[in-house]
């Protein structure tokens, strides 16, 4: 009977929340009124869940999953969290689909194009500034520029997978960082 009530309770949170940090709040109310955890625990889950690789939602589902019951707990949680998102992409392929001929909606998504693009782009930017400014008086920082130029050679020259370039990068940045 739990992992249901972990399943709807994370199925209305991704429902009714729009992921990240909005969801915490639900998280906490959810935990507490179930008496699945108290206010201390959930903050330690969120933590958890914020310092790992993934979204924030689905971590926290996962961990309040295993930590309220077990393995079978986090896999209803999470099932429950990835619910409305799979539903809702779902729904839209099935509409773009089928209004794919349809001459108003090809020229809504050719008008598209150009702000994706531009968000890219301004992604870009910020990290650049972010990753590549260096500590003094805003040089760009050689050792940035390094790692960034011999990762992008390792993977177009030579083929690498992106995670043997992550740790290389890595590997690389620590060396680096230890000269300048």
């Amino acid at each position: 009977m739990i992992y249901f009530q972990l399943f709807l309770s994370f199925l209305m949170i991704g429902f009714t929340s729009f992921g990240g940090m909005s969801m915490i709040p639900l998280i906490n109310d959810q935990m507490l009124s179930h008496g699945w955890m108290t206010s201390q625990e959930v903050a330690d889950i969120v933590a958890i869940a914020e310092m790992t690789p993934g979204p924030l939602g689905l971590n926290c589902a996962t961990f309040a999953g295993a930590r309220t019951a077990g393995m079978l707990g986090s896999l209803s949680a999470s099932l429950g969290v990835l619910v409305p998102s799979l539903t809702l992409t779902m729904l839209a392929a099935v509409f773009l689909r089928k209004f794919k001929e349809n001459r108003l909606m090809e020229e809504a998504l050719y008008g598209i194009r150009p702000v994706c693009i531009g968000m890219i782009f301004a992604v870009i930017v910020q990290q650049s500034q972010t990753n590549y400014a260096g500590t003094l008086l805003g040089f760009v920082s050689w050792q940035a520029l390094v790692t960034g130029a011999f990762s992008l050679v390792v993977l177009l020259r030579f083929k690498w997978t992106v995670p043997k370039t992550i740790i290389l990068a890595a590997a690389l940045g620590l060396v680096l960082g230890q000269i300048g």
